[in-house]
């Protein structure tokens, strides 16, 4: 064996065995705080805001978690470097509550422009084992309402299509969920109702993609005969969207 396939084998395990440091040292961390309801894990990140929306923001140094500013507008902080402190909420493990947050001024400063009044609200917010139980709906053609019908929840893999119709002379945007087969060919379409502040957001975060998971409330089916000629298959309304 060569010096530098050697070099190579221990570098590759040196490696692994950092990694499964780390990993023991997370499972350790994960089973502390499960043992302890009430341990807090405190924190602060900085960086560069990349999405906010509402009172949901996203920075890129804070990896894995959606940060909120509870009863403040967020959105104004987009492209602004910041620093966050805060804590990691146990009992909504994707999210991290912001207790200040401060924005870095031309001059370096740093101006603290929200600090926490009041405490985390569910609202909008789905919770991941909540999400468990939207099962799949599989949506075969315009014809077959009992696909949907009676479901309550479901959740559909599609594309978000805006469009602008016209009704007694006057414009309105309508927003479609389009569904496709496997050759790319359009299923048919889903009216969506209302998108909480929540979804918006993630639609944002997720804008390099075209297609998501919907999570929806699905309600009053369209009329057969309006089915057949728009292939609107009925009306929900969306409260969560990701990539599975």
């Amino acid at each position: 064996m060569t010096s530098a396939k050697k070099l190579g084998i221990c570098l590759l395990s040196a490696a692994v065995l950092v990694a499964l440091a780390g990993t023991t040292a997370c499972k350790n961390d994960a089973d502390e705080a499960a043992a302890d309801p009430a341990q807090k894990t405190f924190g602060t990140y900085e960086g560069t805001v990349k999405t906010a929306l509402g009172r949901y923001l996203y920075l890129p140094t804070a990896q894995g978690f959606d940060i909120v500013l509870q009863d403040f507008d967020a959105s104004p902080l987009v492209d602004r470097d910041v620093r966050i402190k805060g804590e990691l909420m146990l009992d909504h493990p994707s999210l991290f509550q912001a207790e200040t947050v401060e924005v870095k001024e031309d001059s370096g400063v740093y101006t603290t422009v929200f600090t926490r009044t009041s405490d985390f609200e569910m609202e909008d917010f789905i919770e991941v084992k909540e999400r468990e139980g939207f099962q799949a709906l599989t949506i075969t053609g315009v014809n077959r309402p009992e696909e949907w019908e009676d479901k309550g929840r479901g959740k559909v893999y599609g594309t978000l299509q805006e469009s602008t119709v016209k009704e007694g002379g006057q414009e309105r945007t309508v927003m479609h969920i389009v569904i496709s087969d496997a050759k790319d060919r359009e299923i048919g379409k889903i009216i969506v109702d209302n998108m909480s502040t929540y979804v918006r957001y993630y639609q944002k975060k997720l804008r390099l993609f075209d297609s998501f998971w919907f999570y929806l409330d699905i309600k009053d089916t369209v009329d057969r005969r309006v089915r057949s000629r728009t292939r609107e298959l009925f009306h929900a309304d969306i409260v969560y969207t990701g990539l599975f």
